[in-house]
């Protein structure tokens, strides 16, 4: 018993060289971890630019397209910025905005008076309720569609000599003069072509024939080649978060500003990946707190000292704090021992009208006391719990002694 409550067997201090055991593996794994990271981003860092990017040559950049139309004559110049895509605009030139949903109301204001007399070709991918409007006005983007294989069905030569290719996403409608409607699903199209004078304005309503690995299907390359390559320059902009033309307050909308949020300009699929990472939390947390059942007995494979028992149970104890439990076994096993030494019967010994009594009369003491000691409240303090095991243990002697 006292051995329970000795200060060097009870003491949870770690060791360098345990600390040490018990970290290495979770270091390792880190390690290993920044390791591949490092070694992968340093592999992938040649040709990864980024979704529609004409320098990626991953299966979602657009390199192959550029490099095709490179060939053919046709100058391929990436931009980031407004100021750099505005400036170019012109007559031989064909503008591609790779997200026009990204741009504030002032960008889109900017960029429609910049192409609206340029003589020149604008092409929008994917633009949705958020831009179609300014940009081209007159045109509704409807509901979005599956990506499919669709044939032409419309005049437009550049469709026609591309037969069907895979088109999709947004639907678009006008109610104006000069629009030509092609590859239509539900039967709204998905590309559509709206002239205003010697200016031509293509609405694309999925990028996704532009990807390096869907540019070879069906009639894709065909289509992708002669919208873009209409003109011998190639403006490719892509939109950035960086743009200083993204934080004006006032343009030529009359002081519209931006009342997207941040979440807005997240790609849908890093919220459904932050969604499935917190689901796989919850049911990790779900399998490792399960129940196992009750506890079974069972014989150990080897003898094991009853002081390296005594030991490991009193370390658990004082990890968890739990000074009532061990008030309680301490007091529970020494009313179970001193039961039979006064003539109490096992089933009593822990009844404390039974046990005090018998005690009492046993030692000439009272049964406050007594009371008190195998029967009290759990000690507020290590030094309590102490006194009170000395105290046990004293009780127990002089029962045996008396």
């Amino acid at each position: 018993m006292t051995e329970v409550t000795a200060a060097p067997t009870t003491s949870v201090s770690l060791t360098p060289h345990q600390i040490w055991t018990r970290t290495r593996g979770l270091l390792l794994a880190l390690l290993v971890l920044a390791a591949a990271g490092i070694t992968l981003a340093t592999v992938r860092s040649g040709d990864q630019h980024g979704r529609l990017d004409p320098r990626s040559a991953d299966r979602y950049g657009s390199r192959a397209v550029a490099e095709l139309l490179k060939e053919r004559g046709v100058s391929v110049h990436v931009v980031t910025t407004l100021d750099e895509a505005t400036a170019q605009a012109g007559p031989e030139t064909t503008l591609l905005v790779t997200s026009p949903d990204l741009l504030t109301p002032h960008q889109q204001n900017k960029l429609h008076a910049a192409t609206a007399d340029s003589a020149g070709r604008t092409v929008l991918l994917a633009a949705g309720p958020d831009s179609v409007g300014t940009l081209v006005p007159g045109v509704r983007a409807e509901s979005t569609g599956p990506v499919a294989t669709r044939a032409p069905q419309c005049s437009l030569s550049a469709a026609r000599n591309a037969g069907t290719a895979e088109t999709g996403g947004f639907h678009y409608s006008s109610n104006g003069p000069g629009s030509v409607a092609c590859f239509p699903s539900d039967g709204l199209p998905t590309l559509l072509l709206v002239e205003r004078g010697t200016t031509d304005t293509v609405l694309l309503g999925s990028p996704d024939l532009l990807y390096n690995d869907r540019l070879g299907n069906q009639g894709n390359a065909s289509l992708a080649l002669q919208l873009l390559g209409s003109r011998p320059h190639l403006v490719w902009y892509l939109p950035s978060l960086a743009d200083t033309s993204a934080a004006a307050e006032n343009g030529g909308d009359g002081g519209a500003h931006n009342d997207r949020s941040f979440a807005d300009l997240i790609p849908r699929g890093w919220l459904w990946g932050t969604l499935q990472l917190a689901l796989a939390a919850v049911l990790a947390a779900i399998w490792r707190a399960r129940r196992l059942g009750p506890l079974v007995t069972e014989r150990l494979p080897v003898a094991i000292r009853a002081s390296e028992s005594a030991e490991g149970r009193a370390r658990l104890y004082r990890r968890a704090n739990a000074r009532d439990r061990v008030a309680d076994a301490l007091r529970s096993a020494t009313r179970t021992r001193i039961a039979p030494l006064i003539g109490v019967a096992p089933r009593d010994a822990h009844s404390p009208m039974t046990l005090i009594p018998a005690v009492s009369a046993r030692l000439n003491t009272t049964g406050t006391d007594l009371q008190a000691l195998l029967f009290g409240p759990a000690p507020s303090d290590d030094a309590a719990l102490v006194h009170l095991a000395d105290q046990l243990d004293t009780l127990e002697r002089e029962v045996r002694t008396s």
